[in-house]
């Protein structure tokens, strides 16, 4: 199987490279990273019909240092290809990851999209590269309130992040042009589907959280009619909640 499926690329898988070259604040780990991304775009191209992230979100993940959303001790591992732990149990998505549920919601300027598990922030910071809002919820308080101030220190003035079971969605702003689910369920919240707007795309993780797992595409035409694509096996900490 692929590397993505897997997630397990580490520093003892990498010989070839020494500390210094993936150093957060050389250009050498950056490089390293996207290469890694469009490499992973070309062989799960069976699975997700796209062989490469588009430019614009491309140049979204170089914007956007990885380094200021993992923890001061994991950030010479910042540009892996790899998750990476945030406390709490949580998790940052692998760069491949990211870039592909971004990519997936072929998302415009002017859209406004709902994010939920806002973990570390560093998805939300893609997403508000690439559109007019982002609005993202986080159950974990002490992860919302930290990633709140990392984005604002990064300058992401259009996220907004909120403490609460993302479950529910942010009624109050919908609805939106694309939802973004960053933790697996075994079906669809509801309540997220009957915010997304018509003509709107939904990504997610459904399956066991202790099992098999896929990522899908959901997507609203404008009469309101929902359909599904599975794309790729995946591997997500489970969405929890009172719900």
């Amino acid at each position: 199987m692929f590397r993505t499926i897997a997630c397990c690329l580490m520093l003892l898988l990498l010989p070839g490279l020494t500390r210094a070259e993936i150093d957060p604040h050389a250009g050498a780990g950056l490089r390293f990273m996207l290469d890694e991304i469009r490499q992973d775009a070309r062989e799960t191209a069976p699975y997700t019909g796209r062989s490469e992230i588009s430019a614009k979100v491309m140049d979204a993940m170089t914007r956007v240092p990885r380094e200021r959303y993992v923890p001061s001790e994991a950030a010479h591992l910042a540009y892996f290809n790899t998750p990476l732990a945030i406390g709490h149990g949580q998790t940052i998505s692998q760069p491949f990851i990211v870039a592909l549920m971004t990519d997936l919601l072929e998302v415009a300027a002017e859209d406004k999209v709902l994010e939920i598990g806002t973990g570390s922030g560093y998805q939300a910071a893609i997403l508000g590269e690439l559109v007019r809002a982002v609005y993202t919820i986080e159950i974990v308080p002490a992860l919302a309130d930290k990633a709140a101030r990392t984005l604002a220190e990064e300058g992401h003035d259009n996220v907004h992040v909120r403490s609460g079971d993302g479950w529910f969605g942010w009624p109050e702003q919908a609805p939106f042009d694309g939802v973004i689910v960053t933790a697996v369920a075994d079906e669809v919240p509801p309540r997220l589907l009957a915010q997304l707007a018509p003509g709107g795309r939904m990504v997610l993780p459904l399956g066991d959280p202790d099992g098999a797992q896929v990522l899908v595409l959901i997507v609203k035409d404008e009469n309101g009619s929902v359909t599904r694509q599975d794309v790729l096996p995946v591997a997500f900490v489970p969405l929890t909640g009172d719900h």
